[in-house]
């Protein structure tokens, strides 16, 4: 059974680049019938926080990312990891290091001087003398000194390592007895039945450390895929700027869920040149072989525009539900399918929406100078003004045919063509000269509104030019 997890450290958000890591475990593990774990790694309790680790379940909540079983937190599992210590130093595997960090220090600006790379010399690997006093010794494995370290990387191939290069014997816990990650990290995936680690690539050099720590408590090693890293359009590193931040905030700006999950999945992975895919589709198709072994890059025209075909199609009961997020009840709406069905075609995100739906459905409370100094210069008022009169004398109309019908009437009647109308209602009933169908947006505010707010124009400007 294939089981996938995902581990993120709580010292910050939870960004996309993470997001999608963790999205590629959950589909790979689904697609295999297997399970998907979550775990915090919270072991550096100076720099953890709880508002972090809060903020990464609420982020995997907003998505759709259900873990199997519990969370699973390591600073709950101390004594786990003080065992294994303990297992390696009776085994002979590990050892108390004394070096002080003076010495520490000392050592490695004399390899800087000589060019070489600073590591552990090892001067406490066999020690059987007298410890020193006053220093609170390290614990260090026994890594191998020479040869290769090898895997194959479900994305990469093959990768090798010169022991000399990459090793030393490295600390697996501290003075303190804190274990350290590289240590934690092995066996909290073998101990959780991990079979397959997918990852950014920049683990790509803990690989090595972690399959020492492996074969030294005989546990089997993982599965490897490093998914190389998202990088802005100039092929640099992502920053916040460019969309490396809080998963949340993509909520904020009106991002659906499922939107950017189908954006992040085609970061690095693609079937045929198919765009759009259902949460379903993902979990069929999604294969962590055929991530791309370069890097992808971050395009923000193409969430967009994902974003607003997610908004095309989604039902106008799971809008209405997405909407009440952005702090817009339409539940007592009468016309909300005929609203979203004018509408939802138009917006790239649902703050857009939001917007275009509450200029709708509220009484404007302003009205655009720039739409006013164009549309009501000349007789336009005194038009606006005729026609709400019509209107009013023909009793309460209600379809956007029969609206549309009163207009022609009057036009024809007045010599008049539909430009000379349409933009003095259009800031009548939305404060601005841009709408959608004018006809339609008449039949959705209903007869009585449009009256009065066509009105509340009249005067409004009436007023200012008695001014």
């Amino acid at each position: 059974m294939v089981v996938t997890r995902f581990a993120p450290s709580p010292t910050g958000y939870l960004h996309i680049g993470g997001l999608r890591t963790a999205l590629y475990s959950y589909l790979w593990a689904k697609r295999k019938g297997g399970k998907f774990l979550l775990r915090i790694e919270d072991t550096d309790l100076k720099r953890n926080s709880q508002e972090a680790t809060e903020a990464i379940v609420e982020a995997f909540k907003w998505v759709g990312l259900s873990h199997d079983g519990e969370v699973f937190y390591q600073s709950k599992r101390f004594d786990i990891y003080k065992k294994y210590v303990q297992q390696l130093l009776d085994e002979g595997k590990a050892y108390y290091c004394y070096m002080s960090s003076e010495e520490k220090n000392e050592l490695y600006e004399k390899q800087k001087a000589n060019k070489q790379r600073t590591k552990y010399d090892g001067r406490y690997r066999d020690f059987e003398g007298t410890p020193p006093e006053g220093v609170e010794p390290v614990v260090r494995i026994k890594s191998p000194l020479s040869g290769e370290i090898s895997f194959i990387d479900g994305i990469k191939g093959e990768i090798k390592f010169n022991v000399e290069d990459i090793l030393d014997d490295f600390v697996i816990a501290r003075g303190d007895g804190t274990p350290l990650y590289n240590f934690v990290v092995a066996i909290d995936d073998a101990l959780m039945g991990v079979t397959e680690v997918i990852r950014g690539d920049d683990h790509i050099s803990n690989t090595p450390k972690q399959i020492v720590v492996y074969k030294a408590l005989g546990f089997d090693i993982p599965k490897f895929y490093h998914v190389p890293m998202i990088l802005n359009p100039s092929g640099k590193k992502l920053s916040k700027r460019d969309g490396a931040m809080d998963v949340m905030e993509y909520k904020k700006d009106g991002f659906l869920p499922e939107a950017l999950l189908n954006f992040l999945i085609r970061l690095g992975w693609s079937h045929g040149d198919q765009e759009l895919f259902s949460f379903e589709e993902m979990s069929e198709l999604f294969d962590p072989n055929d991530i791309n072994k370069s890097a992808s890059a971050y395009n923000a025209e193409k969430l967009l525009w994902i974003n607003s075909q997610y908004i095309k199609t989604a039902s106008t009961q799971r809008l209405v539900e997405v909407l009440k997020d952005y702090d817009l009840d339409l539940s007592g709406f009468e016309k909300t399918e005929e609203l979203l069905g004018l509408l939802r075609d138009r917006a790239k995100d649902m703050n857009e929406l939001k917007q275009m739906i509450s200029s709708i459905i509220n009484k404007p409370t302003q009205y655009e100078q720039k739409a006013v100094d164009k549309f009501l210069k000349g007789d336009a008022l005194d038009i606006l003004e005729a026609f709400n009169k019509e209107l009013k004398s023909k009793g309460e109309v209600t379809l956007t045919d029969e609206f549309k019908e009163v207009a022609n009437n009057f036009l024809e009647s007045k010599g008049l063509k539909l430009k000379h109308l349409a933009q003095p209602i259009r800031i009548a009933i939305v404060g601005s000269a841009v709408s959608p169908s004018v006809f339609d947006v008449l039949s959705i505010v209903g007869y009585n509104e449009v009256v009065q707010r066509i009105d509340n124009l009249i005067k409004n400007q009436k007023g200012l030019e008695r001014e």
